[in-house]
């Protein structure tokens, strides 16, 4: 096993720009497959596991971590007392090497890697400096955990009571423990190293305030990926966007100072015989539009750009990872701004599915904007399967919580999959129903083909805020289409969580040449059936 992986030459150009336009307090996290020597007063070090696991370890195993600080007797001792309800943790040297217990209970809606309480663990017990973090888990649970740990070292910042930034590491080292577990190699520890990092990125452009995150500097973190991967972004703005048809997009951002814009990313690998899009909402600042929101509902609103956000980070981790068909991410950037130009309640849309929108609220305006992207990616990308991602509905809230993003889909098969790729990356899902025969009447219009808002609110609000997006494929779509709403998982309390990133790669994981994203995809590779706990069925279409 080799030492520490750094990240390639476009990350470390990409990285550079971040410290560049100011963050400050971010720390690099970096994998290794095993453990190295090192002392805690010099580097302190935190254990991190279920209690089975640390409990099965034989001190050894942790020594090369603890020594001289800590002997074999104080670390059996301490693990012994460990009684987590639902966490605990004890200190092996002062506060500078400590074991902790994850939960023991997991329910079958959680994930088995207990990755929100990873975050929390490793959050609490930073030193705020140069550490090491060993992580004890089953090859099943690595990906989540490692991007629980990417949560817990959130980077933007603008406090200028902080100390100028230093230069320092996070080490996380890992000790498998699943019976017949390979160790990791090369490939496995460049792919944790991405989503760390992707995770990071995404998690970034959420934190960051609209005045400095309009849809010019979005289209720069877009631009800043692409050459990363050797990809040139194709990109609609402004008045082209009205000229071409996006008269979702365009209506929602012609009144802000930055113009609206549609990004695309698309890679397009030899032998690809597939493609998919993913098509994120990213409305970098919410005020309500004309229907404006109030002043307790407004801030906050700089993490409506979420889903597009994670589209990118996920966009990123599955191409650096060797995925092997066609993948366009589409951004629908906006902002959904006030002024003389806004769109009012009463005017009527055109949007690129042709299908005319009466406006009876403006700030239904996500699902405008993806509506568009939803119609070029069929229409202009041909593609056959179409996933958009958005913090679309308060509901959702309602509905799933704040740990769970809700899944809306034509297809049985893509939403058994969205549940288990939701447990299977940390990033949680629960469907709504797909009903479009009883709740798309919600949409109806004396004028145009449907109205943007429904007329009952207290009817699966959620469900019916994804079906206006799919009546703009059709209801007869032949291909598959998956709607995830984010809006309460995509932070948690006053940071982004990166929600999403590492979802979609193992969604559609059976189309990378990654070990770790194959072993977790939810889908066969050989014949499209759901597999792991997601049995094959038919698709259920509205005909």
């Amino acid at each position: 096993m080799s030492g520490c992986l750094t990240f390639g030459g476009g990350d470390r150009q990409h990285f550079s720009h971040l410290l560049s336009i100011g963050v400050m307090n971010n720390p690099r996290i970096q994998f290794q497959g095993s453990l190295s020597t090192s002392d805690p007063r010099k580097c302190p070090v935190i254990i991190v596991g279920q209690l089975g696991h640390l409990a099965g370890l034989a001190f050894s195993d942790v020594a090369p971590k603890l020594q001289p600080r800590v002997d074999e007797e104080a670390w059996t001792l301490s693990v012994n007392s460990l009684q987590p309800s639902p966490t605990d943790y004890c200190s092996l040297y002062l506060n500078l090497a400590t074991v902790a217990a994850l939960p023991v209970k997991c329910s079958r809606h959680n994930t088995s890697s207990r990755t929100h309480s990873v975050t929390k663990l490793i959050k609490t017990h930073s030193t705020g400096g140069q550490e090491c973090i060993v992580l004890v888990c089953e090859r099943v649970d690595l990906l989540a955990t490692a991007c629980g740990v990417a949560r817990a070292y959130p980077t933007y910042s603008r406090k200028t009571a902080s100390a100028a930034p230093q230069d320092h590491t996070i080490t996380v080292e890992v000790i498998l423990v699943g019976k017949g577990d390979a160790p990791l190699n090369d490939e496995d520890i460049k792919v944790l190293n991405d989503a760390v990092y992707s995770v990071r990125l995404a998690a970034r452009i959420v934190d960051t305030p609209a005045n400095e995150m309009h849809t010019d500097a979005f289209i720069e973190e877009v631009k800043g990926v692409g050459q990363t991967l050797g990809i040139k972004p194709m990109i609609i703005k402004g008045e082209e966007l009205r000229t071409k048809g996006f008269g979702g997009l365009y209506g929602v951002g012609k009144a802000a100072i930055h113009a609206p814009a549609l990004v695309v990313l698309s890679h397009s690998p030899a032998g690809a015989t597939e493609s998919s899009a993913w098509v994120g909402k990213g409305i970098v600042y919410d005020t309500g539009g004309l229907s404006i929101k109030t002043k307790t509902s407004m801030p906050g609103m700089k993490r409506d750009c979420g889903g597009a956000a994670a589209i990118l980070g996920a966009f990123h981790l599955a191409v650096r990872a060797g995925y092997n068909q066609n993948l366009h991410a589409v951004f629908c950037l906006a902002e959904n701004a006030v002024g003389p130009t806004a769109t009012k309640p009463d005017d009527i849309h055109t949007l690129y599915s042709g299908r005319t929108v009466e406006i009876n609220n403006t700030d239904a305006e996500g699902r405008l904007v993806l509506s568009d992207g939803v119609a070029y990616a069929a229409k202009d990308l041909h593609c056959s399967t179409i996933l958009d991602m958005a913090t679309l509905t308060g509901a959702q809230g309602t509905a799933t919580g704040k740990f769970h993003g809700a899944v809306v889909t034509n297809s049985r098969e893509w939403e058994e999959a969205s549940v288990v790729a939701g447990r299977s990356s940390g990033d949680l899902l629960h469907p709504l129903p797909f009903t479009p025969e009883l709740h798309f009447a919600e949409f109806a219009s004396a004028v145009a083909d449907m109205k943007n808002s429904v007329a009952d609110r207290s009817n699966a609000t959620s469900s019916c805020a994804g079906l206006f997006i799919a009546a703009h494929l059709g209801f007869d779509f032949p291909g598959n289409w998956i709607h995830i709403d984010m809006a309460y998982p995509v932070h948690c309390g006053e940071r982004a969580t990166g929600y999403g990133v590492g979802l979609l790669p193992t969604l559609f994981g059976h189309h990378s040449q990654s070990r770790i994203f194959r072993n977790l995809a939810p889908i066969s590779a050989e014949n499209g059936d759901c597999e792991n706990d997601c049995k094959a069925t038919k698709k259920m279409r509205l005909s």
